[in-house]
């Protein structure tokens, strides 16, 4: 009877089924993707892959990665999706070959240790390319039809750093290109001898570390986005460095992404959060646009008349090449999320709070309808006072705040309502009292006198 009772509550939570989320994980390098059927995005968030609707805001989630989902990547023809995961040290790190179509996993590739770095597949969807993280430096390239590994070999030279970023060749499924700490090589495959041949690019003088690359359609040169903040343009055949630029005003803090248009041109994304059209022969910025984080993603749909670009600050913008104007499509918390509340009598509306800010959300679109922003505080704890009022919220600084749940406007601050910070907060149902907790292990209860005074009444000494 013990046993048929412990495990009533578990069947009965198998029937959770995930519905929707609210979330985008910025910090996967090029892990924004427009799909070649232009109408969806997909990203990376934890362990899970999204497939998610830009005109019809639909999600549908590909489920099958153990631990979070280190880069991402899709096929020319949009037939295929690739991930690849981070997992313990010593441990294999699963590459994960998904049918699009059919939104099923096609293969699990195990090879790596500890974490897969990069993904890029073949123009013709007939190779996937992996490439290993620190602790694994290998190259690797998989037969799509087979599902099996064909060749592999270390990713650089011993004098030489660790590469972080691909990208293949647009025209032929046997050359592709790879870039990081002092290396960029040229890669061959040589399919009946079941070898890839590496040559390294030379830069003469200069010393980067690759962040990013793009290659030019067809095939004649590719662009490596560097730390220092240029882009370096070199020659795929003599493997030569053509020109780099800027030359004086470098980008601030790195080119961190990449997109080539059909003019040639270059959108950059750097890693102090601007977006800028430099022109291709002298890398002049022509436009830019300052966004809310370093960008990390910066993806084309169709023909570049459109692109959207992801953030580590969790935002998600869409821009039109026209006006080169951003749009704020999809936001979140960047850091962690510290309590979560639905107000009284409806699930329609939830809240959360996190470093620096309160918002409150909209259920049936998840959407974001209040933003309460107080600078470099963070927020534990949040409730809705019972008659729908108030948000009441516990700060680090020791202060509890009500803020009004339409406009988000101050209403009333309890200053030194904890010395060590408010932990924990909550309304009583007349809301007429406020009890809160704080760091000290001390709980106190709170109510408004007829001066408009907060008194309190210290309820215990210490919490242990």
């Amino acid at each position: 009877m013990a046993g048929g009772e412990a495990e009533a509550p578990q069947d009965h939570l198998s029937g959770l089924h995930l519905e929707a989320v609210v979330g985008f994980n910025g910090h996967v390098p090029s892990g924004l993707i427009c799909h070649p059927d232009r109408e969806h995005l997909i990203y990376p968030l934890g362990c899970t892959v999204i497939v998610q609707g830009i005109n019809v805001r639909t999600q549908e989630f590909l489920h099958g990665h153990t631990n979070n989902v280190s880069c991402v990547t899709v096929s020319s023809s949009g037939s295929y999706v690739a991930s690849g995961q981070i997992t313990f040290m010593g441990f294999k790190a699963d590459i994960i070959l998904w049918d699009y179509n059919k939104r099923e996993m096609l293969a699990r590739l195990s090879l790596h240790k500890g974490k897969i770095e990069n993904l890029a597949f073949s123009p013709n969807d007939l190779y996937l390319v992996s490439l290993g993280g620190q602790d694994d430096g290998s190259m690797v390239v998989w037969s799509v039809q087979k599902k099996e590994a064909i060749c592999g070999s270390p990713a650089s030279s011993r004098s030489a750093g660790n590469p972080t970023t691909l990208v293949y060749s647009n025209c032929r499924d046997e050359m592709f290109v790879s870039a990081g700490n002092g290396t960029i090589r040229v890669w061959e495959l040589d399919l009946p001898n079941r070898k890839i041949r590496p040559i390294e690019c030379q830069t003469g003088q200069l010393k980067r570390i690759g962040n990013c690359a793009m290659m030019t359609e067809d095939d004649s040169y590719f662009y490596i986005g560097t730390s220092t903040g240029d882009v370096l343009k070199l020659n795929t055949k003599s493997t030569l460095m053509s020109d780099y630029g800027p030359i004086k005003e470098k980008f601030s803090l790195g080119v961190t992404a990449l997109l080539l248009l059909k003019t040639g041109d270059l959108v950059i994304g750097t890693g102090a959060g601007v977006v800028a059209l430099c022109s291709r022969s002298s890398y002049k910025t022509i436009k830019k646009v300052q966004l809310q984080g370093a960008v990390t993603s910066i993806t084309p749909r169709g023909q570049g008349h459109q692109f959207f670009v992801g953030t580590n600050e969790a935002q998600i913008y869409r821009f039109s090449y026209s006006d080169f104007k951003d749009e704020l499509i999809a936001t979140c918390h960047s850091e962690a999320i510290h309590d979560i509340v639905f107000p009284y009598g409806t699930s329609d509306l939830f809240a959360t709070c996190s470093k620096n800010d309160i918002r409150v959300w909209y259920t049936p679109e998840n959407r974001e309808l209040l933003r309460i922003t107080v600078p470099n505080m963070t927020c534990h704890a949040i409730d809705f006072m019972r008659d729908g009022k108030g948000i009441i919220s516990a700060w680090n600084d020791g202060k509890i705040r009500a803020f009004t749940p339409e406009t988000g406007r101050l209403m009333y601050v309890i200053e030194h309502a904890h010395s060590m910070g408010v932990t924990a907060v909550a309304a009583t149902s007349d809301c007429k009292r406020i009890i809160s907790g704080g760091g000290e292990g001390q709980v106190t209860s709170k109510w408004k006198s007829l001066c408009g005074i907060w008194l309190s009444l210290k309820m215990t000494e210490n919490l242990v």
